[in-house]
């Protein structure tokens, strides 16, 4: 090479290495700067100089306008407890519910576990946290969902109604699940599912009065107008047709066990028109149902809003696929829902795009006065395809409606106040609600119970949910309190305050990596794969959470201004119960004086009925405001 040739490659060369050299620096950098978690810490409010230095230095090296997965490489990993903590945490947060002998038996098991099996299973554990993106979330999504053998439809699955992403607007979270939310399905398997995704699919599948509609999303290299797919739903509608010889049925395949459809998968789906139908549905965009049904909340309907939710939840056994990513559900009075499988991503995920498609439907998009999209038409649109089927075998329908039947639903409006006076009293509005749901729990069953209350991690990379113990010894010395007719108002509330301080110090130790339950069931993973047998990890992973509670984020995007548009807010969603005789709730907090709770239960469970537990929940809201009331009118 010449002088010339070599002064040129070795610039190149030079500023290539330079140019990587300072984009890992800026990676580090921001990664660095994102593992700093103070600021969850600090009262409401108020914030110190650190931090606000901190916020300053995020902006400037996240850039102006940051894309979705900007930030992915550049987020913590989730770091893994010290097992001293953990053992601590978790015995603090079951005092309450053991008497002196269980508690001091529970004791000894624990220190048992951390002096013989917990070293050599931690050691393990963070050698897989140095090689994993996150040590949690793969085993999570494994053994919690893909291996379960029992139906998905209720036990797993949620679902999100309508009524028509970034912490402190700085703070990235982990992007990674929104990835799958299109173009995915779970696909049975004998001893293990497994996630499908695929990068494109340009079309999604249909279903309505027990036909399969195969719809084309693209047209001519460009998507579809939403007056044109107007067209080719009203096509499906007007189809007279009846269904094919088990065509009707065939969905509750999704809703039953999971071995029987893996076999029935493998036998009857593997050629022939069985197996290029399957194909359109497993490897659509996502799954809609053209509903024959009016469902939504009707304020002069009793419990409209019950039948609303359990058709969102289950529908009628076979009318959702509940393998797909999520089954979009149009009723036929306009108003929508969505079921979600839960392998894929948490509620958060399924929440933040419904707020996106409700302000955009709303919006941007808009209709005529008619009610028709706006837009032309292209009248040279491919037909909508009937999906053909040849099925000679029965269905799990059976299995999936005695599982339907069961769930006794109850959809509580609270309007009495929300959380504009929550925050008047200086308190958290979750540590209120949750302090009211256990006051509630044991006003309805006389005890307290294991409670879990999901929050999330994804400040870490791949971060999912860590589990909030809301039942703790202050929460039980406050509820005691108040069921103590001797106990004075100003005790009451000074007992209220410290239990949701202490809840609130619990939430963030979770989102900050610091949980407890992520950590046990990773040891108890690792146990099972290095064979080390643990009494105390078994016993741990079996505690059944007889109130399961949950927290639907709400406007996370901004894009509607809900003081003008209350129409336009979703209330929220829900899941099934994750105890036999327990209660499941989410609730979402609407705006600044609604908050919508969302209870299931069983009917099979003499111990628990989902309205009762409702007006349980509505009068400890109430109990716990007129502590506030008495206090206020004492400092007047």
């Amino acid at each position: 090479m010449t002088v010339q040739t070599q002064t040129v490659l070795s610039a190149i060369l030079f500023a290539t290495g330079l140019w990587l050299s300072l984009i890992l620096m800026l990676r580090y950098i921001l990664k660095a700067l994102l593992s700093y978690h103070a600021w969850i810490f600090e009262s409401h409010g108020k914030m110190s100089f650190c931090t606000k230095l901190w916020l300053s230095l995020v902006k400037m090296f996240s850039g102006r306008r940051p894309l979705l997965y900007s930030f992915q490489a550049s987020l913590p990993r989730l770091p893994v407890p010290s097992v001293d903590d953990t053992i601590t945490r978790y015995l603090e947060s079951v005092r309450p519910l053991l008497d002196d002998e269980q508690y001091n038996q529970m004791e000894v098991v624990a220190n048992d576990f951390k002096r013989d099996e917990a070293p050599k299973l931690q050691k393990y554990l963070i050698l897989k946290s140095w090689w994993a993106t996150n040590y949690v979330s793969d085993w999570w999504e494994e053994y919690i969902y893909l291996r379960g053998r029992s139906p998905i439809m209720v036990n797993s699955n949620f679902y999100a109604m309508v009524r028509h992403l970034r912490a402190l607007g700085v703070v990235p979270m982990c992007s990674y699940q929104m990835e799958r939310m299109f173009n995915t399905t779970r696909i049975p398997g004998i001893e293990t599912d497994f996630v499908q995704h695929l990068s494109d699919r340009k079309h999604l599948v249909v279903y309505h009065k027990g036909r399969f509609f195969k719809v084309w999303l693209y047209y001519g290299g460009r998507h579809l107008w939403p007056s044109e797919l107007e067209t080719q739903f009203q096509r499906i509608l007007d189809d007279t047709t009846e269904p094919q010889p088990g065509e009707l049925k065939l969905a509750a395949l999704t809703a039953g066990n999971r071995v029987p459809w893996a076999r029935s998968r493998l036998k009857y789906f593997s050629q022939g028109v069985n197996k290029a139908s399957l194909e359109a549905i497993e490897t659509s965009a996502f799954f809609l149902t053209l509903d024959d049904e009016a469902h939504g909340y009707d304020p002069d309907k009793l419990r409209s809003l019950d039948l609303y939710a359990k058709s969102l939840l289950h529908g009628k056994c076979y009318d959702r696929w509940f393998d797909k990513s999520f089954t979009l559900i149009a009723y036929k009075n306009g108003k929508l829902g969505v079921n979600a499988e839960h392998s894929w991503a948490d509620a958060p995920i399924v929440g933040h795009m419904w707020e996106y498609v409700l302000a955009t439907d709303c919006f941007h998009l808009g209709y005529t006065e008619e009610g028709h999209c706006k837009g032309d038409i292209n009248k040279g649109l491919p037909p909508t395809a009937k999906l053909q089927w040849d099925i000679p075998l029965e269905d799990s329908y059976m299995v999936a409606k005695e599982i339907a039947d069961d769930v006794d639903f109850h959809g509580c409006l609270f309007d009495e106040f929300g959380k504009g006076l929550i925050k008047k009293s200086r308190t958290s509005p979750d540590a209120f609600i949750q302090l009211a749901l256990q006051l509630a729990q044991f006003r309805d069953k006389g005890e307290f119970c294991l409670t879990y209350e999901a929050s999330m991690t994804r400040m870490f990379r791949e971060g999912r949910t860590e589990t909030v113990r809301s039942c703790t010894i202050e929460s039980t010395a406050f509820v005691r309190a108040m069921q103590d007719k001797n106990t004075k108002s100003a005790q009451r509330l000074d007992l209220f305050r410290k239990a949701a301080d202490k809840h609130q110090n619990m939430y963030r130790l979770a989102m900050t990596g610091s949980g407890i339950d992520r950590h046990l069931f990773c040891l108890y993973i690792m146990s099972k794969y290095l064979n080390i047998d643990s009494p105390f990890l078994k016993q741990v992973l079996s505690e059944p959470w007889r109130l399961s509670t949950s927290q639907t984020p709400q406007q996370q995007l901004n894009m509607v201004d809900i003081n003008k548009f209350p129409r336009y807010v979703g209330a929220g969603g829900g899941f099934g119960p994750v105890a036999d005789d327990g209660y499941g709730v989410s609730y979402i907090i609407v705006g600044e004086n609604l908050i919508t709770f969302h209870i299931s239960s069983k009917f099979s469970s003499p111990e628990t009925d989902s309205y009762r537990f409702g007006q349980n929940i509505r009068q400890a809201m109430l109990d716990i405001r007129a502590l506030f009331d008495q206090n206020d009118k004492k400092e007047m």
